[in-house]
């Protein structure tokens, strides 16, 4: 008779180093699809650089009016 708490379905429990190669797999996959897209003429600039390119632009602006 099996526990309660235990169903022929459960998967084995995985090691650390198992858990860590998968992540590092999937992380390999998602560095090696980004850079396809990229290739394909796909990219598209992150939000965080346009957020600093338009504070820079207003900052200067403003520094010129301000100073002129």
């Amino acid at each position: 008779m099996t526990s309660p708490d235990s169903s022929p379905e459960d998967p084995p429990e995985r090691t650390s180093e198992q858990v860590r190669q998968g992540w590092v797999n999937r992380r390999r996959e998602k560095i090696v699809d980004e850079i396809a897209r990229n290739r394909r003429g796909e990219y598209t600039v992150p939000t965080w650089v346009l957020v600093a390119a338009l504070v820079l632009l207003v900052g200067g602006w403003i520094a010129v009016v301000v100073f002129s």
